[in-house]
């Protein structure tokens, strides 16, 4: 079973806490939980926090997603009811042969997930996404902040 929960993980800490951030959390990859998981688990949770970067300019949101080594075909963006940016993929795990002998793994393989909750003025049916260098970029164009309008109304009398 999968949770929502608002993002704990990411390379910059902050006290501010980010309501429209959402990450699927399995609590089976807790690290309290860490020993009893089987390897392949542990390697799954490494890939699962995609690095992701989000911020607003004038005309847009603008969300990038450190994806080394992965191709844009193993990479899904969707929208989901609610205003949900979805961003998932798989990394998969490189083939080991019989005769090789591994010294290090560091990099990581799996499945990852990052969901974005996005604010109202977020134009959801003109999201776009592009892929460059291992790095996906999701640029969600902005209503127009509508000026409030001023109507001066004559004083009788």
């Amino acid at each position: 079973m999968s949770l929502l929960i608002p993002s704990l993980f990411g390379g910059r800490r902050t006290n501010v806490f980010d309501p429209f951030s959402l990450d699927v959390w399995d609590p089976l990859f807790s690290s309290a939980l860490a020993n009893n998981v089987p390897s392949s688990a542990r390697e799954t949770s490494a890939f699962v926090n995609a690095r992701i970067d989000w911020k607003e300019t004038p005309q847009a949101h603008v969300i990038k997603a450190d994806l080394p080594g992965l191709k844009k075909e193993q990479v899904k963006v969707e929208v989901e009811e609610g205003r949900v940016l979805q961003i998932s993929g798989e990394r998969s795990k490189e083939e080991e042969e019989k005769n090789d002998k591994w010294h290090r793994i560091e990099r990581s393989s799996g499945k990852f997930m990052r969901r974005f909750r996005l604010p109202e003025n977020a134009m959801m049916d003109q999201i776009k996404a592009s892929m460059e260098d291992g790095v996906l970029t999701v640029t969600v164009p902005k209503k127009e902040d509508k000026k409030p309008q001023v109507k001066t109304i004559d004083i009788s009398g």
